[in-house]
């Protein structure tokens, strides 16, 4: 005699198309909030050094103005 054996499936349900989207959403905006603090980050940068020929200037905020005037010749 033999006896019907049934086997019940213990798989992992399929992750919904919801969560999916959530997370891509999630990883998205990560991505975006490092790319505008970069973004930020470079615009803080200064320029150490340089020179102009002739500058022309519409709106111009100063915090802070500090003059040099060089004695010698320009090298």
């Amino acid at each position: 005699m033999g006896r019907d054996v049934i086997v019940q499936s213990r798989a992992v349900p399929a992750v919904s198309a919801g969560a999916v989207a959530l997370g891509a959403f999630a990883v998205g905006a990560a991505a975006l909030g490092v790319f505008a603090i970069g973004r930020l980050a470079i615009g803080h940068i200064a320029v150490k050094k340089a020179r102009f020929g002739t500058l022309d200037v519409d709106l111009l905020t100063v915090r802070r103005l500090r003059i040099i005037e060089r004695d010698g010749p320009e090298g």
